[in-house]
């Protein structure tokens, strides 16, 4: 099973059937602030498996519009319920763009730097006020009470997000000026000597007994 698919079948999970649209458009409006937004045709191939493994059921609803419907099977349920209680809970795999980008801020040009950061910051106010109107909107949904703590917590999240990029935009002025100092002439980076220094005596601080080799 691929995350996707359990995130799949825990939207299923509260019974009722769903075509694939309905979960890309309940991806849309509460899951993408925290977990990447898988495209139609993998949340259709996902269905497509989850079905294969006995875990949900389909029929076609001849409506308006043919439309392939899902419901989780009993199998289904009683493995998301083993999945959610049971599985490790890996921790957060995040790629942070502009944060690399800053990373490598030898590299930009003149000015490329606040661009990003401003961007992100815009970036990160859109969503958490799309967040907040998805926790106005669900408060009034007893059965979307723990859903409404995921989408608090991305509003908070995302509001973090846009502080963290302000602030970094007023402290590259000293990051710029510490750098120029340096001297902009043979940039060795990330100067593997060094780190390899920085190694062994971040050991020597995590054994005890052992002495600091430069001291």
């Amino acid at each position: 099973m691929s995350p996707t698919g359990w995130a799949l079948l825990g939207m299923l999970s509260g019974g009722e059937e769903m075509s694939g649209y309905d979960i890309k458009k309940w991806i849309n409006w509460a899951i993408r602030f925290f977990y990447s937004s898988p495209a139609y045709s993998q949340i259709y191939s996902e269905l497509k498996r989850l079905e294969r493994l006995g875990l949900v059921s389909s029929r076609v609803d001849a409506g308006v519009r043919s439309r392939r419907m899902y419901k989780i099977t009993e199998s289904g349920l009683a493995a998301v319920t083993r999945w959610a209680n049971e599985d490790p809970v890996e921790a957060p795999t995040l790629k942070h763009n502009p944060i690399l980008r800053m990373m490598l801020g030898h590299l930009l040009k003149p000015g490329r730097l606040r661009e990003i950061l401003a961007g992100h910051a815009a970036y990160a106010e859109q969503l958490q006020q799309a967040a907040a109107t998805e926790v106005r909107w669900t408060s009034e949904q007893p059965a979307w009470s723990y859903a409404r703590l995921a989408l608090k917590w991305s509003e908070q999240y995302y509001a973090a997000e846009r502080e963290l990029a302000l602030q970094m935009i007023k402290d590259l002025d000293a990051a710029e000026e510490a750098f120029g100092e340096a001297g902009r002439e043979g940039v060795q980076f990330p100067m593997p000597e060094y780190w390899y220094e920085v190694e062994r005596r971040i050991a020597a601080e995590d054994t005890p007994g052992v002495e600091d080799p430069s001291a």
